[in-house]
C-alpha cells in the first residue's frame, strides 16, 4: 500500500512538471558493483525513476547477477522495486555472436518480464550480415509475447558498428518491437550521422544512453573499450555532441545514465557516484533547454 501511494504521488508530481523534463534511469554499468536490490535502493535515494539491470556477464572479470536463474535474488529485487516505487526500464545484455542462439536468452526475457522491464539492450557482434538479421528477428519474436522491445546498440568495436548497419538490420527484420538504442558515446565513436538519425522513424527510439567523453577518439580498440567501460564523463564535462544527438531523438524518451567512472566510484562509492551523475545530467541538460 505504501508503494502504491508513492507511485500516485510521483505521478501527480510528474503531471505538474514542465514537459521538457525527462525521466532518468540508472544504468547498471554506472554502478556495477551494486547488486540489483542495492542498485534499486541507490536509484531511489538519488531520485531516478528507473533502473537498468544487467542479467548477463559481458566480461569474465565483471560481477554477475544471475536474476534469470536465482529465484532468491529475483524475489529480493522485486521486493525493493515494490518498496521504492522504482521501475525497471531495461535489461541487458542480449549479445548474440556467431555461436549464440536467440533461444539461449529465453530465461533472460522471462526474468525481464517478471521484473516489469520494457526493453532489452541487444548487440550483434556477428560478421555474417544474413545470420545477424535472422537472429535479431527471431529474438524479437521471442520477446514480443513478454511485451519487450529489442533495442539494438552499436558499439564501434563490434560487427554492428554504426547507425547505418543498425538501420539495415531493423529494416530487414521489420518487427514492431524492434528499436535502436542510441548511446551518445558509441554514436560519436562510430562516426554516425546526426542527419541520418534525425530522418529515422521516431517509433524506433525508446530510450537513450547518455554520457560524455573527450572528443578525441582513442587510437586503439582496447583504449576505446576501456573508455566505454571505465572512463566516461558526466554530460557537459567532455566534448561529445550530447545536445545534437539528443535533439535528434524523440523529446519524451527516458535518459539512461550509463557513466561508468571507476576512479570516482573508488573515491566516493557507487551510490554517491549515481547521485552525482544524476545531478550533473539534470544541470547540464537544463542548460540546453
Amino acid at each position: 500500500m505504501a508503494a502504491h501511494r508513492r507511485r500516485r504521488l510521483r505521478t501527480l508530481r510528474e503531471s505538474q512538471e514542465p514537459r521538457h523534463q525527462h525521466d532518468y534511469s540508472l544504468a547498471h554499468l554506472t554502478a556495477l558493483s551494486l547488486s540489483p536490490p542495492a542498485l534499486v535502493d541507490a536509484a531511489a535515494s538519488a531520485g531516478y525513476r528507473y533502473v537498468g539491470l544487467r542479467l548477463t556477464r559481458v566480461t569474465p572479470q565483471e560481477p554477475h547477477y544471475p536474476l534469470a536463474t536465482d529465484p532468491a535474488l529475483l524475489r529480493s529485487t522485486k521486493a525493493r522495486l515494490a518498496a521504492t516505487g522504482v521501475d525497471v526500464l531495461d535489461i541487458e545484455l542480449a549479445r548474440i555472436g556467431p555461436r549464440d542462439e536467440p533461444r539461449d536468452f529465453l530465461s533472460v526475457l522471462e526474468a525481464g518480464a517478471e521484473l516489469g522491464a520494457r526493453h532489452v539492450v541487444t548487440q550483434l557482434p556477428d560478421p555474417d550480415p544474413v545470420r545477424k538479421v535472422d537472429h535479431f528477428t527471431e529474438l524479437c519474436d521471442l520477446a514480443r509475447p513478454f511485451g519487450l522491445t529489442l533495442d539494438l546498440e552499436f558499439p564501434s568495436w563490434t560487427e554492428t558498428a554504426d547507425l547505418t548497419e543498425a538501420v539495415r538490420v531493423l529494416r530487414a527484420a521489420d518487427r514492431p518491437n524492434a528499436g535502436i538504442l542510441i548511446d551518445v558515446l558509441h554514436f560519436a565513436r562510430s562516426g554516425s550521422s546526426v542527419a541520418e538519425l534525425r530522418d529515422l522513424p521516431r517509433e524506433w527510439f525508446h530510450f537513450a544512453h547518455v554520457c560524455d567523453a573527450p572528443p578525441e577518439i582513442p587510437a586503439g580498440t582496447a583504449e576505446i573499450i576501456h573508455t566505454a567501460r571505465f572512463q566516461r564523463l558526466f554530460p557537459g564535462e567532455g566534448g561529445l555532441d550530447v545536445a545534437g544527438v539528443l535533439a535528434a531523438l524523440p523529446p519524451d524518451i527516458p535518459y539512461a545514465l550509463e557513466i561508468p567512472r571507476a576512479t570516482l566510484v573508488a573515491q566516493v562509492g557507487a551510490g554517491e557516484h549515481a547521485r552525482l551523475a544524476l545531478a550533473a545530467a539534470r544541470r547540464h541538460l537544463a542548460s540546453l533547454a
